[in-house]
């Protein structure tokens, strides 16, 4: 494809507007709105947001996370605490979070820090995760080097023999993170690229105020 078919590939939005008078007060409460919406139509994994991360040295990176819930204190999502992404986080707490609801012409960009949650609410979630999940929490040295799949594939198999006669623990190395934020942002898809955005910021006595930003 030349570079002149990639730039005629464009669309005009036209599903959606948003207005300052139209939100809710508290970003969370927005969020939740526009989360049971994307829900509702059925997009392919509404809960599914891109995670950026950077070493201290300043080398970013960005990979899909699943949400796996949030309220006023913040956005949660567990991994591995060895990971990529952990190690960027335990030496550089600032992220951003994109949840890209393409199909409804609609962005969530979210920027805060990251902190670690209590293992009490780690074990919460994981004991609901499906036993082969759990099992693929210990199998996999997430970010490692490995040679083959096939080493992955017999690790599992060990792992679940391992625990075939009981309940699967929570691996010491798995954890969560809840993203705190600063900022939240809506964008709205609308006509001639004269897209609407409307910024949450926190301010320093713990109040959230909201203005519109040009597209």
């Amino acid at each position: 494809m030349s570079d002149q078919e990639i730039q005629d590939l464009r669309r005009n939005y036209t599903k959606g507007e948003l207005d300052e008078s139209s939100v809710s007060d508290h970003p969370v409460d927005q969020f939740g709105v526009w989360f049971e919406q994307a829900c509702k139509a059925q997009l392919l994994e509404p809960n599914a947001m891109s995670l950026a991360t950077s070493t201290s040295q300043g080398q970013t990176s960005l990979r899909t996370v699943l949400l796996k819930g949030y309220d006023r204190h913040g956005f949660n999502f567990f991994t591995n605490l060895e990971s990529n992404k952990s190690v960027d986080i335990q030496s550089n707490s600032n992220v951003s979070l994109l949840f890209p609801w393409l199909s409804l012409e609609r962005q969530v960009i979210i920027n805060g820090k990251a902190e670690s949650m209590p293992r009490s609410e780690v074990l919460k979630y994981f004991v609901t995760r499906p036993v082969d999940s759990k099992i693929g929490a210990w199998a996999s040295s997430q970010s490692r080097i490995i040679t083959t799949r096939k080493l992955l594939e017999t690790k599992f198999d060990e792992i679940k023999r391992k625990f075939s006669g009981g309940e699967v623990p929570l691996p010491s190395f798995w954890g969560g993170y809840r993203v705190i934020p600063r900022t939240i942002e809506f964008w709205q898809g609308r006509p001639s690229r004269l897209h609407d955005r409307i910024q949450y910021t926190l301010d320093e006595d713990g109040a959230w105020k909201k203005a519109r930003l040009a597209p």
